[in-house]
C-alpha cells in the first residue's frame, strides 16, 4: 500500500461523509467548552503555567534530594579545603611558597614502623 492509495481512501471518505447523529456536534462542543473551563479555573491566570527557572533546575538535578546532596557535597568540599585532615598538606602552605611535607606518619614513626616489620 502506498501513500497514493491512502490518499484515495481519504478522498473517498471525505466525499461520502454522512451527517453526524442528531445533537452529537453540540454535545462535543459543550464537552470541550466544559473541559477548557475546568483547566482555566485550575491554573491561576487562566492559561497554562510554565515552571520557572529554579523549578526547572531543581527538576534537572533530581528534585530536593538531588539539591540536598549537591549542597552537602559543596559544604564538605569547602570544609576539607579550609581545614584539611592531618594527613593532607595544608593548601595555605602550598600557596605561601614553603614546601609542604606529606607524611602519613609524623616524625620518625615511619622509620620505627618499618624497623618493627623486620
Amino acid at each position: 500500500m502506498t501513500d497514493d492509495d491512502l490518499d484515495g481512501f481519504f478522498a473517498a471518505a471525505r466525499r461520502d461523509a454522512g451527517p453526524l447523529p442528531a445533537g452529537l456536534a453540540a454535545r462535543m462542543q459543550a464537552d470541550a467548552a466544559r473541559v477548557q473551563a475546568e483547566i482555566a479555573a485550575a491554573v491561576p491566570g487562566g492559561g497554562p503555567a510554565r515552571p520557572g527557572r529554579w523549578q526547572e533546575l531543581r527538576a534537572a538535578l533530581g528534585g530536593w534530594a538531588g539539591l540536598g546532596g549537591l549542597a552537602t557535597a559543596g559544604v564538605a568540599g569547602v570544609w576539607l579545603g579550609l581545614a584539611p585532615p592531618a594527613l593532607l598538606p595544608d593548601p595555605l602552605d602550598l600557596i605561601g611558597g614553603e614546601p609542604a611535607e606529606l607524611s602519613l606518619l609524623p616524625g620518625d614513626a615511619l622509620a620505627l614502623a618499618m624497623m618493627e616489620e623486620n
